[in-house]
């Protein structure tokens, strides 16, 4: 297909900054991308507008789909439950009581480690600092989309960094088919001095925590007032801090619990979808049997509380359903691999892992995908590695680091509508004041790839 396989992307990107409508650009990026795949079958294009609603369709024939979706609504429920409940009130003065989340930056460092601490899965680690700190941010006068920044720009550079979760065992998982010279385990962890992206990432998150400063788009956002909505009309005076609490514990250390279940006693080998899935449907279970418990509200009306959560949730749902049929019409379409050949075979030494970094951010962010990137640049850099005696750590870092700044900046990746979601920020809100510290991060990696390709290779 070549060159034509990004116009999809583009259509979607473009759409989504010109009209600022997120759903209508990925429906007409899917629709454009079924009609080229029509188009090169031979097919009818009368066609694509059927083809369209199947691809969509499709997306629930896998079940690791499926449970991002039913995960993302069982959030708005655990959400709607915690709020209602009063515990975010009774949390966020308990923490002031304490001496904790006082000021705008024992706040947001307080976010930044919960962040850090839950470092099992990215999802759950973006979804635990959200919630926990909506509150805080809110009484502080502090922009939702701040949190949205530090809590996306924790979750995955920590995932990737620390390993000992789904994304080590995933990529490993890569790895173990490369034939490449020896431990794959041992390679693996060798990339973390070379993740540039992540390390640059987390540099630039602690420096807002602790200077409390922001720039560019956030900068105008957070000197408008803040919305207020966290809080229900009236908070009922019995509540205590333990209805946000207990459920978020339930939810972290069922994570845990799950992903040694799954992975047959081995964390790193545990399903992460499956274990998220199960540990916020099991948090959502505690939070409306405490609720019910507490004789405040009846089952029935806890239901209804339970589906309007949820219902909150569905632009957002659905933005996430047709980012996942997006991502798989383009892998069809090989969008993926048109982009990873743009690194040629011809690149002087020194400017792989440079372009390596590029090539992946340049898929992450139109494909909206940081594990499918890995997926397609992984197979690439490993030859290279072998037949050019080049360091495996090195360009296998440029390829993590590159999936996840791409992520970063993609308006159409599911992680960053997870993040505006447990954030409560508007999606694009969160892309727009986002984009300039990823941007940073993605400039001062590649420079320091340069620089480590010069005294490395």
């Amino acid at each position: 297909m070549g060159w034509m396989s990004v116009i999809p992307p583009l259509v979607a990107i473009l759409v989504v900054f010109w009209r600022k409508e997120v759903i209508v650009a990925l429906l007409l990026a899917i629709a454009s991308s079924e009609l080229l795949l029509m188009w090169h079958m031979n097919e009818s294009l009368l066609y694509t507008f059927v083809a369209t609603l199947e691809r969509i369709v499709a997306v629930f024939g896998s079940a690791g789909n499926a449970r991002i979706l039913i995960f993302s609504l069982m959030v708005g429920a655990l959400l709607a439950y915690i709020r209602e409940s009063g515990g975010v009130a009774a949390t966020v003065e308990a923490l002031l009581a304490r001496g904790l989340g006082k000021t705008k930056r024992s706040a947001s460092l307080m976010t930044v480690f919960t962040g850090v601490f839950v470092f099992i899965e990215s999802n759950l680690s973006v979804l635990t600092a959200g919630i926990l700190s909506r509150g805080l941010f809110e009484k502080l006068g502090m922009s939702r989309a701040r949190l949205a920044y530090l809590i996306d720009s924790t979750s995955a550079p920590i995932c990737i960094l620390i390993l000992l979760n789904g994304w080590g065992a995933y990529v490993l998982g890569m790895l173990e088919q490369q034939n490449l010279p020896g431990s794959s385990v041992a390679t693996l962890w060798a990339t973390i001095p070379f993740n540039f992206y992540a390390l640059v990432t987390l540099v630039l998150v602690f420096y807002t925590a602790i200077s409390g400063k922001v720039h560019g788009p956030m900068r105008a956002i957070e000197a408008q007032p803040q919305p207020h909505q966290d809080l229900p009309e009236h908070v009922p005076s019995n509540s205590k801090a333990r209805y946000m609490l207990v459920p978020l514990l339930v939810m972290v250390f069922g994570m845990v619990a799950f992903m040694f279940g799954t992975g047959g006693g081995d964390i790193t080998q545990g399903d992460g979808s499956k274990s998220v899935l199960y540990a916020t449907a099991l948090a959502c279970v505690v939070a409306y049997l405490m609720l019910l418990a507490s004789k405040r509200k009846s089952h029935q009306q806890l239901v209804n509380i339970g589906f309007k959560g949820m219902s909150e949730l569905l632009p957002l749902v659905s933005i996430v359903l047709l980012s996942l049929a997006l991502g798989s019409s383009l892998r069809e379409l090989g969008t993926g691999i048109f982009l990873a050949n743009l690194v040629g075979d011809f690149l002087p030494l020194i400017l792989i892992a440079p372009m390596l970094f590029l090539a992946g951010a340049l898929i992450s962010f139109t494909t909206g995908t940081s594990w499918g990137t890995f997926a397609i640049l992984i197979p690439i850099a490993a030859p290279m590695i072998v037949a050019l005696d080049l360091p495996a750590p090195l360009l296998l870092a440029a390829v993590l680091g590159g999936g996840v700044f791409g992520d970063h900046c993609s308006p159409i990746s599911d992680t960053t509508a997870v993040s505006a979601l447990a954030s409560g920020c508007d999606l694009l809100e969160h892309v727009r004041t986002q984009l300039p510290y990823a941007l940073t991060g993605g400039v001062i990696t590649f420079v320091l790839y340069i620089i480590a390709s010069f005294v490395m290779i």
